[in-house]
């Protein structure tokens, strides 16, 4: 990938290949089974959002729908109750914010209340949310994802190759986005996406598309990994680890000190 840049709230950042941008995870959805991200107020979530500052994370991603499978989806109405009142303290407070959502009227309402990028977890497929990132000229995340949304999903596709298989279903869709305009994209491979699939062999394929890293950034964009949240933290450390020694430009984590400090050691930090 050559050199990229965008603005995002009240920061550049730039995307040149030897620096990694730590994104820090806080839940607003009390069902979510990541506890030590969970926020269960607007002013925890603001403390905790200055944890993650002071640990060097540059994007806050904020959520109020969990994505995981067995859970229920809400309505925008609910998900923005959650939602805004951390948002609105977050951005008077200079955070650059990332919402994470699949819905069109959840990732407009926080655009306007200061959210400088959207994650979409439905993989940017609504043309509804295509046209509100376009119209707020905001960045956005597209996640690959297999099923419409992350609540909507079967059994993964277990393949060896799985990076050149999320490269080639990425590139129609990125010709689409461009073509009308929406340029400012991050992709994600959709590491994080809950399937009802075998764990261990899930595992497995999510280290294989992360050394593979390159397949995706010849298309032509910033590469974000969201390090899954694993039941041990030996191996959230590890993908963080492989995830850096292969160049993502983004880490989402959950665990923001420890990758922190692997990113300094790693000499991906920008200083």
């Amino acid at each position: 990938m050559s050199a990229f840049s965008f603005e995002a709230g009240n920061r550049c950042f730039d995307f040149t290949g030897d620096r990694t941008y730590v994104m820090g995870v806080i839940n607003l959805s009390p069902e979510s089974n990541n506890r030590h991200t969970v926020a269960d107020s607007p002013h925890e979530a603001l403390a905790m959002a200055g944890r993650y500052r002071d640990h060097g994370a540059a994007i806050i991603d904020l959520g109020g729908q969990s994505s995981h499978f067995d859970n229920e989806e809400l309505s925008p109405e609910e998900e923005l109750e959650r939602l805004l009142p951390a948002l609105d303290l977050l951005t008077a407070d200079g955070f650059v914010v990332s919402v994470d959502t699949w819905k069109p009227e959840v990732a407009r309402r926080a655009i306007d209340a200061g959210a400088a990028i959207v994650n979409d977890t439905g993989g940017m497929r609504s043309e509804s949310m295509v046209e509100v990132v376009r119209s707020a000229s905001v960045p956005a995340v597209v996640t690959y994802v297999e099923g419409e949304d992350p609540l909507s999903v079967g059994n993964l596709e277990f393949i060896q190759d799985k990076a050149a298989q999320v490269a080639e279903r990425f590139a129609p869709r990125l010709d689409d986005l461009r073509a009308l305009g929406v340029t400012d994209l991050i992709l994600d491979p959709g590491l994080s996406i809950n399937y009802p699939s075998d764990y261990e062999e899930y595992t497995r394929q999510q280290l294989r598309v992360i050394r593979h890293l390159d397949v995706i950034r010849k298309l032509g964009h910033p590469v974000l990994i969201p390090v899954p949240r694993k039941r041990e933290l030996a191996r959230v450390m590890a993908y963080t680890a492989l995830a850096l020694e292969y160049g993502a430009d983004i880490i989402r984590v959950h665990d923001v000190e420890q990758a922190c400090d692997l990113v300094r050691l790693f000499g991906r930090d920008g200083s």
